[in-house]
């Protein structure tokens, strides 16, 4: 994948977080049924380029972090922004492959595959990989190595996730420090047993954790990880997360892209040689471009508490340790009151942890009114599921003023799919 090069200094500011207006949720929902996702595509494409252009170093690369949103619809919008997908698992690759990414603009840091998952990897072209142990080290190359000359790629370049407690905490992922000279190690036998120098270790992946708002927590580190790249001897690529969060509170702690670029721009400016940048933001690409639609079926008050019950499920959100268990949720009903009252919307299933929002400030409703959650894109449908035995809502894309459906609604009848009785 060729070099992203930055054209314009002027970096265009992070859009709003997307939220329909009422006649237009109303329409969505009249036309593709309730509770449903929707997208702003618009709104994606204008988040990219705002990342791209808030990192003026010539020679990075963005990737797409695909763990986040599976929805091949937006992975193309993705894809035609110049930008190359971040593979967390075997399924984030086959997804990108179905949205016509090429092989060669993915790169993969997984935890824990088995061989077959690696052979897989492999079959299907991608040849970057970060990988977090010296075991998984071994058996790439190894698999790597019984691969006929036609089903494997011509070259293979991994990277190693670090593992180093003052940089990334208490963390199962990543290789530690002084584990890096038994790596190269084992990728200069492997080569020695081909004959050849087909495999590189040459990347450094560094992971800072998940929703990650503080901007210093990744310039602060940038001395620190450069110099562990440096003591790998075919040092090339400095993969740098992963983990930049999205401010699901409105106003609160936002992470600034223009800061960080400028930060690790001048510092890797300083390099020689130079190494490539890979930057791979997921949440922060595509979290604000999304709301969940969701219609009032039943109110009831305890007391000054209002109690909205709704058609959809704290199974059709990320759990709440992803996104702080805080999503804004906004009423979209024509001529609010301008009184609000402290409000719990509750999921339509007895689990009783199904809140979907908390003392929310809302007007008073009534059955058939609609509430949007927003900030919904990245891990809503993606970690949605059967809980309660639920079948899952549709998707639908807004792009220049027109709309269309991205994935239909599951049925009663996906909840028996593949199951033999």
């Amino acid at each position: 994948m060729a070099l992203t090069t930055q054209l314009s200094p002027q970096v265009i500011p992070m859009p709003t977080a997307f939220q329909p207006s009422v006649a237009l949720a109303a329409d969505l929902l009249r036309l593709y049924g309730s509770p449903l996702y929707v997208y702003d595509g618009d709104r994606l494409q204008q988040t990219l380029r705002h990342i791209a252009q808030a990192i003026p170093y010539r020679r990075t690369r963005f990737h797409f972090a695909t763990v986040t949103n599976g929805s091949v619809a937006l992975l193309k919008i993705v894809r035609n922004a110049g930008w190359g997908l971040h593979a967390n698992t075997p399924g984030d690759v086959y997804l990108g492959l179905q949205a016509e990414f090429e092989a060669g603009a993915i790169v993969y840091s997984g935890s824990n595959l088995s061989r077959d998952d690696m052979a897989q990897v492999l079959a299907w072209g991608v040849s970057t990989l970060n990988l977090d142990s010296l075991t998984q080290l071994e058996q790439i190359c190894e698999i790597y190595q019984a691969l006929d000359n036609a089903a494997k790629p011509p070259s293979l370049r991994l990277g190693l996730r670090l593992n180093e407690p003052a940089l990334t905490g208490d963390s199962r992922i990543g290789v530690r420090p002084e584990e890096f000279a038994a790596a190269q190690s084992l990728v200069t036998r492997a080569n020695e047993s081909m004959g050849a120098q087909n495999i590189k270790l040459c990347g450094l992946h560094f992971y800072r954790g998940t929703g990650t708002n503080a901007t210093q927590a990744f310039t602060q580190v940038f001395d620190r990880v450069i110099g562990l790249g440096q003591q790998l001897p075919d040092w090339a690529d400095l993969d740098f997360g992963g983990g930049f969060g999205h401010p699901y509170r409105h106003g609160g702690v936002a992470f600034d892209w223009s800061e960080f670029g400028q930060a690790i721009t001048a510092r890797l400016n300083h390099l020689s040689p130079p190494v490539e940048l890979v930057i791979e933001p997921g949440r922060a690409a595509i979290a604000g471009c999304a709301a969940l639609l969701t219609t009032v079926v039943s109110v009831k008050w305890q007391g000054d508490k209002q109690i909205a019950g709704v058609d959809t499920t704290v199974a059709n959100l990320s759990v709440p340790s992803v996104h702080g268990g805080y999503r804004e949720i906004v009423a979209l009903v024509p001529s609010p009151s301008p009184q609000t009252y402290p409000t719990d919307v509750c999921g339509n299933t007895t689990y009783s942890r199904d809140y979907l929002g908390r003392n929310c400030q809302l007007p008073k409703l009534a059955p058939g009114d609609t509430l949007a959650i927003l900030d919904a894109g990245a891990y809503g449908y993606a970690m949605s599921s059967h809980f309660l035995h639920r079948p899952r809502p549709a998707e639908v894309l807004l792009a220049s003023g027109q709309h269309r459906l991205i994935r239909q609604r599951e049925s009663y009848q996906t909840l028996i799919h593949n199951q033999v009785f």
